[in-house]
């Protein structure tokens, strides 16, 4: 007996929705002479079903108006979905994630077409974050179109055997092995796609066994599929396909071969969706919305950041972004060592025509980082807990014969290493290196149990015994293989291993390749991912400028996502969005030939609060900012002002714009302060001037404490205390990070009235009101011997070990009216600088024959 009367047809209903879209079920309903209440009823109560998939608080989604939504989540008598959650709970996965994977999945099937709509070709987008688990939500979501209907299931894997083989891999534990007799496979572990006789086998049945074909991005293989798929048209006309897209970025925007054979496959199945999965989506979304191709013009997903994923900013911190404050940036945790650039033509080839005779050398940066993942697997063995494979990433070249070079100067020092832990030689070096690195970034901050050293010492033997040196290249047989028990490994590489490929229980990498894009640096980031039961110990080894990179990535992914989540509350489709994507000096945003439908993007400075906080420690680039200081106030003192004078502070009002373009030019900003350059900052301001007549005056503060050890004077009798600001700890030479400058109520200083406690808002409000077209710049001297105020502040904070004082410098610009339009934006200039050759992605494999 059924619990509400509408219980029973609302069974039915659902039975119809298998066969049917929901407005032709209800219309079936009334041929079966149900009641028009009732279809009403079962009408309001599908809706209400379908809201609170919609509703879901994550992932954020944005999408095209119009789309009839079908999809209320999985049922009970579902085959495909129910496997893959019993096989992810046996993996070990929390309850809490496996409902975070199921809501999202199920909100991305709710955005596919209904598998039995007449015709449709829809292409969206899946953002998610490098080695957080993409490959496990796009099976999740396989398994629920499968569910729904959808019969023909393709996947896009790369350019390289490696990942497609291992994508087949998980697909076939995960979909298939629990339901053999559901599945044709057109492809295994081992054998790529390949034409299979009589098509009507596979497609005849909308009712038989779903069709799984797993392929890479390959020309020849590509071709192949495209012709069977054409000769198999009359089967195909009403087979529901998905097509999956992983790593969407990478061969299919703007190639000559893989993107017109994608569309060629779509153009033969009218009844598919593209759905591309990437966690650097910068090429995708700079496909031209108006082009006949690829851009996601029915709907992008951001996926959340998982719980426990170790992502870019993690590691290497990032920036404030716009309306946040400096110490809701986060840091980072100590887990970079920098590569000295003295090291690099000692690891690396520096000309392609040194390629055939480079021998690398064991520096001492590369020992360390060698000793430091045998320790590290030592330690874990200890623990016993999280994967049980550890993995060592050396990635210096995409040259094959470099990475062949590596084979015996690290069997030559492992070799060497066995016998002095054997002797006890080594023991006192070992010991310092492992006591220094687990002091910097203490276990107990992540939950985990320290590692003594005499411990894991009995366990370093063997551990030196089973490390296997892998040269994983296109070129090489020697792959890594996890599926053989337990793997411990230093693995060199390149290409190979910087693509969607998982490095199981990866520790320690060493990076040193040089790349132009920020797609292709991000995705060589293996070391982003989970870390379960050794989160405190993965190092990298790299130089001081991949690291700067990296973080400027942070931020640039960080305000992507904000533009995703922003346009979703909006209301905005993708066709009428565009993503911005900040710009860097030296590195393009992605492939050229990717950008030729970008445009220069607004990055207004209207309503923003910038702050220096990045500064060299030489005293030539500190004097010479010192005299752009005092040049400052010499020159509002020269226009007939006469400063404020209150509580340590001076402040001149209705200083002339032609002055502050002055000390802006001669003010040195830091390479690293991505934010704003002199040129940018200049050009904006007389855009400004010119356009609406705004910023003509600027108010100027000197602050400075009033009960500061020491004095500074910045010329005619304009002297304060000098701020202390110690530098965030580092192994950088000549750079300092203070991360704070200027407090919440600095940026009020020249306006009437208390601001003590204002919000940012607050004072944005107080500027439009009080100061609507004048802008604010914030002068501050740093005591050169600033030192950590705290205890606590010491554990992160060092000296700040200055050559000279240190002028600071923020800028307040004041709100941009509604209407008043900007139009200002950055793009990379790369005229200037020069990549290696050898260095540049390389996709010629993709337009190859097998």
């Amino acid at each position: 007996m059924f619990a509400d009367p509408i219980d029973g047809p609302y069974s039915i209903f659902l039975k119809l929705l298998e066969k049917m879209p929901p407005a032709q079920a209800l219309d079936d309903l009334r041929t079966l002479t149900v009641p028009e209440p009732v279809v009403q009823a079962i009408r309001t109560r599908f809706e209400e079903s379908v809201a609170m998939v919609k509703e879901l608080d994550e992932p954020a989604v944005v999408e095209n108006k119009g789309r009839q939504p079908w999809y209320a989540g999985p049922k009970p008598d579902d085959r495909y979905w129910p496997a893959v959650k019993k096989i992810l709970r046996a993996d070990g996965w929390a309850d809490d994630a496996i409902t975070s994977l199921d809501n999202s999945s199920t909100r991305i099937v709710s955005l596919l077409d209904h598998p039995q709509e007449k015709t449709f070709r829809s292409r969206g987008l899946v953002v998610g974050y490098v080695q957080s688990g993409k490959t496990t939500s796009f099976t999740s979501v396989i398994a629920k179109a499968a569910d729904q209907g959808y019969k023909f299931i393709i996947v896009l894997s790369g350019i390289h055997n490696g990942l497609r083989r291992q994508t087949q891999s998980r697909l076939i534990k995960q979909l298939v092995e629990p339901n053999p007799s559901q599945w044709h496979q057109l492809t295994n572990i081992d054998r790529d796609f390949s034409p299979m006789p009589n098509p009507a086998a596979y497609f005849g049945k909308a009712s038989g066994p779903r069709v799984l074909c797993v392929v890479k991005k390959n020309g020849a293989v590509l071709r192949k599929l495209a012709a069977w798929l054409e000769a198999a048209s009359q089967h195909l006309v009403d087979t529901p396909t998905l097509i999956i897209d992983d790593e969407s970025d990478q061969a299919t925007v703007a190639t000559k071969t893989i993107n017109p054979l994608i569309l060629r496959i779509m153009e033969g199945l009218p009844r598919s969706v593209y759905l591309g999965y990437t966690a650097t989506p910068f090429a995708n979304l700079l496909i031209s919305p108006a082009a006949a191709d690829l851009y996601p013009r029915d709907f992008v997903v951001n996926l959340p950041k998982p719980a426990g994923h170790f992502g870019t900013e993690v590691i290497f911190g990032r920036d404030p972004v716009e309306g946040e404050e400096p110490e809701d940036a986060p840091d980072g945790y100590d887990m970079v060592r920098f590569v000295p650039d003295d090291d690099i033509e000692h690891v690396r080839p520096m000309k392609r025509e040194s390629i055939g005779t480079f021998t690398p050398t064991i520096v001492d940066s590369l020992r360390d980082a060698l000793e430091y993942f045998l320790l590290v697997t030592a330690g874990r063995r200890v623990r016993k807990t999280g994967n049980p494979h550890s993995t060592m990433l050396i990635h210096i070249s995409v040259n094959t014969a470099v990475h062949l070079s590596y084979r015996g100067p690290l069997k030559a020092l492992l070799n060497g290493l066995r016998a002095d832990v054997a002797t006890g030689d080594a023991v006192d070096r070992l010991r310092a290196l492992w006591e220094s690195e687990t002091k910097r970034v203490p276990a107990d901050e992540f939950g985990e149990a320290p590692v003594d050293f005499d411990d894991l010492l009995v366990e370093l033997p063997g551990v030196i015994q089973a490390c296997r040196v892998v040269m994983d290249n296109s070129n090489s047989d020697d792959r890594l293989d996890y599926e053989n028990g337990p793997v411990v490994a230093v693995a060199v590489g390149g290409n190979t291993l910087s693509r969607g490929l998982t490095l199981e229980g990866l520790s320690v990498s060493y990076f040193v390749r040089a790349v132009s894009a920020y797609d292709t640096l991000l995705q060589m980031g293996r070391w982003f991912g989970f870390r379960n039961g050794y989160a405190d110990l993965p190092r990298i080894w790299m130089t001081d400028e991949l690291a700067g990179w990296f973080r400027h990535l942070a931020m640039v992914e960080h305000e992507m996502r904000a533009d995703i989540d922003r346009y979703m509350t909006e209301d905005i489709t993708p066709l009428e969005f565009a993503v911005r994507l900040r710009t860097h000096p030296a590195l393009l945003v992605t492939a050229r030939a990717k950008m030729r439908g970008a445009v220069n993007a607004s990055a207004s400075y209207g309503g923003q609060r910038l702050q220096t906080h990045y500064f060299h420690t030489d005293a030539d680039w500190l004097k010479q900012n010192t005299e752009a200081a005092r040049g400052l106030v010499k020159a509002a003192i020269a226009e007939g002002l006469e400063p404020v004078s209150n509580d340590g502070r001076y402040v001149f009002h209705a200083v002339s714009y032609t002055s502050v373009l002055g000390f802006l030019t001669e003010y040195s900003f830091h390479d690293d302060w991505a934010i704003a350059t002199s040129e940018l900052l200049t050009e904006y301001i007389q855009r400004r001037v010119r356009t609406a007549n705004a910023l003509r005056k600027w108010n100027v503060a000197v602050i400075g404490n009033p009960s500061g050890r020491s004095e500074f004077s910045f010329g005619n009798h304009v002297t304060v205390g000098l701020v202390n600001r110690a530098r965030l700890r580092t192994e950088r030479v000549d750079f300092a990070d203070i991360k704070t400058l200027m407090s919440r109520k600095d940026a009020a200083v020249d306006l009437p009235g208390d601001h003590t406690k204002a919000t940012e808002e607050d004072l944005k409000r107080a500027r439009a009101t009080f100061a609507p077209a004048t802008g604010l710049i914030t002068l501050y001297p740093i005591d050169k011997g600033s030192a950590p105020a705290t205890t606590r502040a010491a554990k992160t904070r060092e000296n700040l070990s200055a050559a000279e004082h240190v002028i600071g410098v923020g800028i307040v610009f004041p709100p941009v009216p509604s209407g008043d339009a900007e139009a200002h934006y950055v793009q990379a200039d790369l005229s200037g600088v020069e990549f290696e050759e050898l260095e540049e992605e390389d996709f010629s494999a993709v337009e190859d024959d097998e």
